[in-house]
């Protein structure tokens, strides 16, 4: 029994190391086959179909799901539920990849000949190039490993590695090929904190209409106040007869103002405002105006309209509430 920290650490870089060896070969089987799947999955009208049993089935059920979000629509289906009707899934449209590191997956195989009858074009990941399933294949990945992780030889470390890596550089080319963007990628992960980051606008989350703290550039310091508190948002905006902005009054000019012994009953706000105050527009991202807060360091921001009026306001507290921090 192994009890030593440093026998441990010692197979744990012994993993790693071959680990990182059977990717490092990838880079030389990469050859003319890899771009002719990546033209077949392109060319798809339907699905891209994955299979494969056992821990290649794993594998496969991630390179589906990494297709699937990232513009290649993809799903798996299990090779010997395929057997016992879910070959229905897969039509002449789709296009099939299977992975067997052996090449010679029974499971598989056997639906390889209704697969051809149909005429789906068929991608294979094997560690065996003269496979039955490379030789089967319009295109063949080669994931041919020197040793497996593993060392009795027997669970699928190194291979089951090197089958994803080349499972996210399909996925990768294929993006990159779609020119496929963040917001296509926030699509497909609305749910997220990173769909979030990348959908919601400042008009999704600002306060506006009588939300918005406003006051006129003639009002007395102490109803501006008055104002501040019942928004809530710890500042308000000062406009002039035409509702254009002029500046803002915050909880830090209120410190700033009570350290100069001001009379708030008769200094009118637009003496104590702030008039270079960081203004946004409601169509830019609510991440972009974290950042803008960030950058600043101010705690709120105030939405123009283009005849510079106030349209809305927000502050770091509704980032948080909006799950954009």
């Amino acid at each position: 029994m192994i009890n030593n920290e440093l026998d441990f650490l010692a197979s744990a870089k012994r993993t790693i190391e071959l680990e990182r060896d059977a990717v490092n070969d990838l880079l030389g089987y990469l050859n003319d086959d890899f771009g002719k799947a990546c033209q077949l999955a392109l060319a798809c009208k339907g699905r891209v179909i994955v299979t494969g049993m056992g821990k290649s089935g794993h594998i496969g059920n991630k390179i589906a799901a990494t297709l699937a979000s990232t513009g290649t629509p993809s799903f798996f289906v299990h090779p010997g539920e395929a057997s016992h009707g879910d070959l229905g899934m897969i039509t002449r449209a789709d296009v099939v990849i299977a992975l067997s590191n052996s090449g010679e997956t029974n499971e598989v195989l056997s639906i390889l000949p209704l697969i051809k009858r149909m005429k789906a074009p068929l991608i294979s990941i094997t560690g065996n190039p003269e496979s039955t399933l490379s030789r089967s294949a319009d295109a063949n990945l080669n994931v041919t490993i020197r040793q497996e992780a593993c060392p009795l030889g027997l669970a699928p470390t190194s291979s089951t590695t090197a089958s994803l890596v080349i499972g996210d550089a399909l996925a990768i080319a294929l993006l990159e090929a779609r020119g496929f963007s963040a917001e296509d990628f926030a699509f497909s992960h609305p749910g997220g904190s990173l769909g979030r980051r990348l959908l919601l606008k400042v008009s999704d989350i600002m306060h506006s209409g009588d939300d918005i703290p406003k006051v006129s550039d003639s009002t007395m310091l102490k109803d501006a106040l008055m104002e501040v508190t019942h928004k809530h948002l710890g500042m308000t905006t000062v406009v002039n007869s035409d509702g254009v902005l002029q500046g803002v009054f915050t909880d830090g000019d209120l410190r700033r103002t009570l350290d100069h012994d001001v009379d708030m009953k008769s200094t009118p706000i637009i003496d104590v405002m702030t008039t270079d105050c960081t203004t946004i527009t409601s169509d830019i991202l609510a991440a972009e105006a974290l950042q803008i807060m960030q950058d600043k360091q101010i705690n709120a921001l105030i939405v123009l309209d283009a005849a510079q009026r106030p349209v809305g306001a927000l502050n770091m507290h509704d980032m948080l509430k909006a799950g954009v921090i």
